[in-house]
Order: structure tokens, then sequence, then C-alpha cells
């Protein structure tokens, strides 16, 4: 399958979200990264973790377009704060816990590990699940998925429609904060409809997202206040089907030993 370079940095990016979801990848790379910046960062890691496992740090990968790109369903103001605030707070303070996780380790105290395991499972999947959602979003893309993706879409939903009906159902149904995302099951070998509340919590393991749509108030307020109906509504119409269609067919192919 030849892929444009955008497209390659979309796949990179989704692929490495395994280290929180339960995917395939244990380590999280920069979207933009090169296979060389990734291999001299994780020896910078080996150097510093000594006697650790090795490990990349949870970076903020750029975004995939300009700040303004996804006007007028979501302002440059909100795009702005949501990515330079809060999803660097999520990866700021993913590593802090891996840090002190670290130092528990290494002196053999582990009375904070409930409250750090807790911290790394919140901050970790916002840091993931905030990179798939800016690489789920592109209103230049396709409006309809195509090729083997849009035929399991019918196989398991019926019609796109009926996806996009129940997709949006969930967004607007999260109780308090969390997520909607489209996924695909490897164990039944199903594309699954899925609400995520928080970012770590209700979420099926093993199942790789392939579109991620935010529901917390941050990712909307300031243009839709509390309707946040009408954002999921606006929403459904910059949907990157094209990045979602190749990671679809990414996790068709992966290893059968990759899927449990």
């Amino acid at each position: 399958m030849d892929l444009s370079r955008r497209e390659a940095l979309k796949l990179a990016a989704w692929g490495a979200a395994g280290a929180v979801l339960g995917l395939r990848s244990a380590v999280f790379g920069q979207a933009a990264g090169t296979a060389g910046e990734k291999t001299e960062k994780m020896e910078s890691n080996e150097a510093k973790i000594k006697g650790e496992v090795a490990m990349s740090e949870y970076v903020l990968p750029p975004l995939p377009y300009s700040a303004d790109a996804l006007e007028p369903v979501i302002d440059a103001q909100t795009v702005g704060l949501h990515h330079d605030k809060h999803h660097a707070a999520y990866v700021k303070n993913a590593n802090a816990a891996l840090d002190q996780l670290a130092a528990a380790r290494k002196a053999g105290d582990f009375k904070a590990v409930k409250a750090l395991s807790l911290a790394l499972a919140f901050n970790a999947s916002g840091a993931v699940l905030h990179d798939l959602y800016w690489q789920s979003m592109d209103p230049k893309s396709p409006r309809e998925p195509k090729g083997k993706f849009a035929k399991q879409i019918d196989a398991d939903f019926g019609s796109l429609e009926a996806l996009k009906a129940q997709f949006a159902a969930a967004a607007k149904d999260v109780e308090g904060s969390g997520w909607a995302t489209l996924a695909w099951e490897p164990s039944i070998e199903k594309l699954v409809v899925l609400q995520i509340e928080k970012h770590q919590n209700l979420t099926v393991w093993g199942a790789t997202p392939l579109v991620v749509c935010d529901v917390w108030e941050h990712a909307y307020y300031l243009n839709y206040q509390n309707r946040r109906p009408d954002y999921v509504d606006a929403w459904m119409g910059i949907i990157d089907w094209a990045s979602a269609g190749h990671r679809f067919e990414h996790a068709v192919e992966a290893p059968a030993a990759h899927r449990h």
C-alpha cells in the first residue's frame, strides 16, 4: 500500500499508542519523529535510567495542521489551548508518574503505588488519546470511508449512516467527561463503538482505536458552551476517514500473536 508522507506519519503516531491502550507497540514516539530520532531518544533514556527497563518518555507531538485549520467547527483559540495546555499537561504528568514510580522501585518503597498507578493510567491515557484526537480530524479528508474499511463498516453496522448515528449518540451520552471511539476489536474481528469515561475507564483491552472524539468540555466550551450535542454533530463532519482507513488496514494485517 503506497502512503503519502503525511499518512505515514499518522500511522506511526497511532501505532505508537499501545503503551497505554493495550495495543501493539510498547513505545510512544513523537508523531513527526524519524526512526533515527526515536533511536537517539531511546539510547538517551537507556543512559538516564541505569538499572531500569529502558523506555521512551511521552512527548507532545506538533499539530498535524495549523490551529485554524478546523474552523468553523473548532476555533483556533480552542485548538491552541487544548493542544498547548491540556494535552501538554497530560504529557508532563504522565512522565512525572513514570519518574516517581522509578524512584519508588529504586527505594523499594511502594506505599504510593496505588496513587501513582492511577496517575499514570489517567495522564498517559490522556496523552495518547489527545494525540489520536488530532489525527482523527481533517476537514479536507474524503467524507466517506473507502475500500475494505467501508465494507467492514457495512458488515458490522449495516451502513455508514448507522455507524455515524451510534458514534454520535455514544459521544453525546458519555457520563461526565470522556471520549467516543470507533475501534477494531481483533478478538471478534469486528468494528465496535465504545465510550471512554475520563481517559482510562471502560476500555476494551487489545482494541485498536481508529477514530476518537474528545467530549471533555475543554474541547468545545469556547464555541459551544454546554451544547455538547451541537459540537458532536459538527465534529462528525471533519472526521479523517482516509487515515482511519489506513489504521484499520494496519490493525487487520497485524500478526495474530500481537492481537491478544
